[in-house]
């Protein structure tokens, strides 16, 4: 299932499955049921309200790896994944996002679990992040889902251009690092954010990478709601959102499927 195959004539609604902590984080309750519960509730509440895909992340797992994660991590994830897509019935692409910034455990995790696509925080260039300096390895990524037998439309690679929660390393201007992203990091879409987690991204940067990569399937990361997304309609060709669709917009609550369809409903009439 390609996940941009209804481009350019459809806008993407990507929702964000928010894992509970796993096994092995600092703040794990210690119930593995009561994550995989959570995760279906709300991939069941995205599907309900009219998302395109959903992408499942660990975020609960705050601090992150720097690098690869553990072991259990990904075993947890693959669990998480497997249950996710039970619960979508096969009905919308999947995708991993393996925090802070292991492509290749999202990469396995896409395989072993039917998923369409991943999500990659630094793909190519150097940030400077709350983990450390991470570099993007777009080499290692791209020859790792090669190995694996994916197609490209099996697997699309989603790159965060300036992601959030960091600073790029040297003085790179966003259609600098956009462009590195798109033709020499070969990423399948460009995602473009705020500086934090649900922070409204600024709509001129949404331009300027959109004015350097003519060609590119571009996606709003972060601060989308429905009072936003007049500034960003004619920018982005999709929206990755998790924080404004939760119960009154608040990050530890569930999904409310009611916020999806309104959503889903102020994009299809943009």
């Amino acid at each position: 299932m390609d996940l941009l195959a209804s481009l350019p004539t459809h806008k993407l609604l990507i929702g964000v499955v928010h894992l509970l902590p796993l096994p092995g984080a600092p703040r794990w309750g210690g119930d593995l049921d009561a994550v995989l519960a959570a995760a279906r509730a709300d991939a069941v509440a995205y599907r309900e309200g009219g998302a395109d895909a959903v992408v499942v992340e660990n975020f609960g797992d705050a601090p992150f790896a720097r690098g690869a994660v553990p072991a259990e991590t990904v075993a947890a994830m693959a669990v998480a994944g497997a249950a996710v897509r039970e619960a979508l019935d096969g009905a919308l692409p999947l995708g991993f996002n393996v925090l802070r910034n292991d492509a290749g455990a999202a990469l396995a995790l896409a395989a072993a679990c039917g998923g369409s696509f991943i999500r990659v925080n630094v793909l190519t260039g150097v940030m400077v992040t709350d983990q450390g300096i991470i570099e993007g390895d777009a080499h290692a990524v791209l020859r790792r889902r090669q190995a694996l037998g994916l197609a490209p439309e099996r697997a699309r690679i989603l790159a965060d251009v300036h992601v959030k929660h960091a600073r790029p390393l040297g003085d790179f201007s966003i259609e600098e690092s956009a462009h590195d992203t798109h033709e020499r990091g070969l990423a399948d879409g460009l995602v473009v954010t705020g500086v934090g987690t649900g922070r409204a991204a600024d709509p001129s940067d949404l331009a300027r990478v959109r004015r350097a990569c003519p060609g590119a399937r571009i996606f709003l990361g972060s601060g989308a709601t429905v009072e936003s997304l007049p500034y960003y309609l004619g920018l982005a060709d999709g929206f990755i959102v998790g924080s404004s669709l939760k119960r009154d917009g608040l990050l530890d609550q569930p999904v409310d499927p009611s916020r999806v369809t309104a959503l889903r409903q102020a994009l299809d009439a943009g």
